[in-house]
């Protein structure tokens, strides 16, 4: 192999075709796994024993204990849904025993979709050396997972799943202890049979109480429909799993679907702080936990639904400024960033604030159709909410122009049909054609009910169309419509808060008041923390009825306002404090971060002169040097080559872009999670630190980090902040 220095300086580092030609020896040099790609994604570094995930045993056959109290860490944490930490622990069982079949099985669980097969393929080769209920086990997943290759096509899922449901039904009967197969069946018949499901939770936790997957499939199992009989189990699976996100934030599905906002409220919000604690605590950035952008999400939305505006904000707003990645927050709709930009709008429609709407530094919108859609939307509705019909239709020829681009990308455009129907029938009405506008916005309305009614996520529409129609009704002196349109309403949000706002005029204004007075006592519980000024609950408030708070859930509920949730987490994520480096440059003298306090610092651990991607990686860094200079940013790339090696190296180029600093322990890149603690290899990252010595942004993994525009837009986002 040519010398490293000498590779570094060279015009053309790494051709495609040089690239295809490493042999795999090399490739893991590189930082790629011994045992394939399937490891080269998911968790590098060890586990640890994670408190309050809730307590499961599955007796396995190991030579060491300690693989089996790893194995029901991963186990515990599957029935959580957290299969990245569950991933981490059933790698340090094969760390312990290479060859242990269900170790490999829990992996399968844990990776899931094309990651899974090669792993499922290794439990089956192993399965004679386990018991005949493991390998039970191993046969059930390998008929879910492993389509077979013998035949023209395969089978398809739904026949492969069957089959797996089979299989895990001959444990339940042959051994009829066997809680964690009932566990796993009630999970694959989920929305098949909701009876059933039920009747084998009962099963369960006959048997085993507190056991969280009994709890959280039970939740999924009503969620949808009659919400109210997994109440029990919403209560009881955050209290035996509050270190587990997922464990707060499902029952506050079920809570927000019975119309317990401030139920949902509290499981939503210690959801989002467990999360940040938890990323707090292991160095994890917001785009690597998978549920976080949706819980903080749902959380805004509940706190629209208790008249909370400014939380909603605030929280949207949070989510909008979490650090961005090309791969795991982009452009992609469910992406934390973009959820973001939906909530935001959502909630700024929703309490009518058309000049922050119309402000262009409010939403960051991008330059994808969604955002072309969402924005003029937006402005069409702000134009029309100031009383500016002219700039509303110049607002909404802009909007109605994007059917082509609809059509010509093949989208899917159900949404902006449903937006572009609404906006006609409110443009007919700010031109006084009511009967034509309220027909319209009838119309508009009834197909975002059909769409919203069964979904049991953030709503995908920025507000009922119901409750625009109900106050839509009421601007034109019907009152008698307007309740229907605000009951109807509450069919697909129970207890809307808007609806019961609307409801309170509608019923003042029919003399009906007994039942205003209902709908006042219903809407001040649930709105008992919104501050004074709120125009809708003042409009309430103006029609004179008076109730005492009253609220009408099935189930008695905590005040949102009153709860100390601070035990769970932070309120915010904010970038982590760096840890220490401690490196020698080429000279031998000591480099740490603390002198360069003051600037931004690009962090590089590459693997040395064995790679070509990274001396790739560090000459585009090097022919970004301008860049690095002009955004007030120090790079220093590290790894285990000894100083005299990069002292040779520097030789050789001139004006290096990055400090070249020496970690021959490799103490610092296990500082910095850059280091497979599961097969003792370095690996590849690249990592943001700001002035204040924290970090914004890291990526590790089995290839270098190559995106020199994206670091640039970083680090410029960094410097605004």
């Amino acid at each position: 192999m040519r010398p490293w220095a000498i590779l570094l300086a060279a015009s053309c580092l790494l051709a495609a075709d040089e690239a295809a030609s490493i042999s795999p020896s090399d490739k893991i040099k590189q930082g790629h796994s011994r045992h394939g790609e399937g490891f080269d994604s998911g968790p590098r570094a060890r586990p640890w024993k994670i408190p309050g995930i809730g307590q499961t045993h599955f007796p396995i056959t190991a030579k060491n204990p300690e693989v089996q109290e790893w194995f029901d860490q991963g186990n515990t944490l599957l029935h959580s849904f957290w299969d990245f930490e569950a991933e981490r622990a059933f790698r340090w069982c094969l760390k312990l025993e290479p060859d242990n079949a269900m170790a490999w099985w829990g992996l399968a669980r844990a990776a899931g979709g094309n990651r899974a097969a090669p792993f499922v393929r290794e439990a089956v080769k192993r399965k004679n050396s386990v018991s005949e209920r493991e390998r039970l086990y191993i046969e059930a997943l390998e008929a879910q997972m492993a389509p077979d290759r013998l035949r023209d096509r395969d089978a398809g899922y739904r026949e492969r799943n069957a089959k797996y449901k089979r299989i895990l039904e001959s444990i339940c009967v042959k051994y009829p202890g066997e809680m964690e197969a009932r566990a796993l069946l009630a999970l694959a018949n989920m929305g098949d049979s909701r009876y059933g499901v039920e009747q084998i939770v009962r099963e369960i936790l006959a048997r085993q109480p507190d056991h969280p997957g009994a709890h959280h499939y039970r939740i999924h199992n009503w969620n949808y429909h009659e919400p109210e009989q997994a109440l029990d189990s919403c209560k009881r699976y955050g209290e035996i799993s509050p270190g587990a996100g997922h464990a707060l934030h499902m029952p506050g599905h079920v809570y927000a679907t019975a119309g317990m906002w401030h139920e949902a409220a509290i499981s939503m919000d210690s959801a989002t702080r467990a999360e940040k604690a938890y990323m707090k605590e292991r160095m994890i950035f917001p785009f690597n936990a998978w549920n976080y952008g949706h819980n903080l999400h749902y959380l805004n939305y509940i706190r629209e639904q208790l008249g909370l505006e400014q939380a909603a904000i605030d929280g949207a707003r949070q989510m909008i400024e979490s650090p961005l990645d090309p791969s795991f927050n982009a452009d992609a709709g469910y992406s934390t960033h973009s959820q973001g930009l939906i909530s935001l709008m959502r909630t700024l429609i929703k309490y009518e604030r058309w000049d922050k709407l119309l402000d262009s530094k409010t939403l960051p919108w991008r330059d994808t159709l969604s955002d072309k859609s969402n924005r003029r939307y937006a402005g069409t509705r702000a134009y029309l909410g100031k009383g500016d019909t002219a700039k509303a239709d110049e607002a909404f020829a802009q909007f109605d122009g994007l059917a082509k681009e609809f059509e010509k990308t093949k989208t899917d455009d159900a949404v902006y049909k449903i937006m572009r129907s609404e906006l006609r029938a409110r443009m007919a009405l700010a031109q006084g054609d009511t009967l034509q506008g309220l027909a319209m916005l009838g119309d508009a309305a009834e197909k975002q009910f059909e769409r919203q009614k069964n979904d049991n996520d953030p709503p995908f529409y920025p507000e009922l169309l119901y409750v625009a129609l109900g106050r839509a009704y009421l601007d034109n002196g019907s009152p008698s419509l307007a309740a229907k349109s605000f009951e109807k309403a509450m069919e697909a949000a129970r207890n809307d808060w808007f609806s019961l706002a609307g409801l309170v005029r509608a019923y003042h204004a029919m003399g009906e008041k007994e039942k205003a007075k209902d709908a006042m006592a219903r809407l001040l519980h649930l709105v008992s923390g919104a501050p004074a000024g709120v125009a809708w609950l003042e409009a309430a408030k103006a029609t004179g009825v008076k109730a005492k708070p009253r609220d009408s859930s099935p189930r008695p509920q905590r005040d949102y306002a009153a709860m100390q949730l601070d035990r769970f987490g932070p309120v915010q994520w904010e970038p982590y404090a760096a840890p220490t480096l401690d490196a020698v440059d080429h000279e031998g003298k000591r480099v740490t971060l603390d002198e360069h306090r003051g600037k931004n610092v690009m962090l590089v651990f590459y693997l040395g002169k064995e790679c070509l991607h990274c001396l790739k990686q560090l000459r585009d860094i090097n022919g970004k040097k301008d860049e690095w200079e002009r955004l007030d940013t120090v790079v220093l790339a590290v790894s285990s080559n000894a100083p005299e090696d990069n002292s040779k190296a520097l030789k050789t180029i001139a004006a290096p872009a990055a400090r070249i600093l020496s970690d021959r322990a490799l103490e610092n890149s296990r500082r910095f999670r850059s280091y497979d603690d599961f097969e003792e290899v370095e690996i590849h990252s690249t990592i943001l630190i700001d002035k204040k010595g924290r970090v914004h942004w890291a990526r590790s993994g089995g290839e270098p980090f190559g995106d020199m525009a994206f670091l640039v837009k970083q680090l410029e986002r960094m410097n605004r902040e």
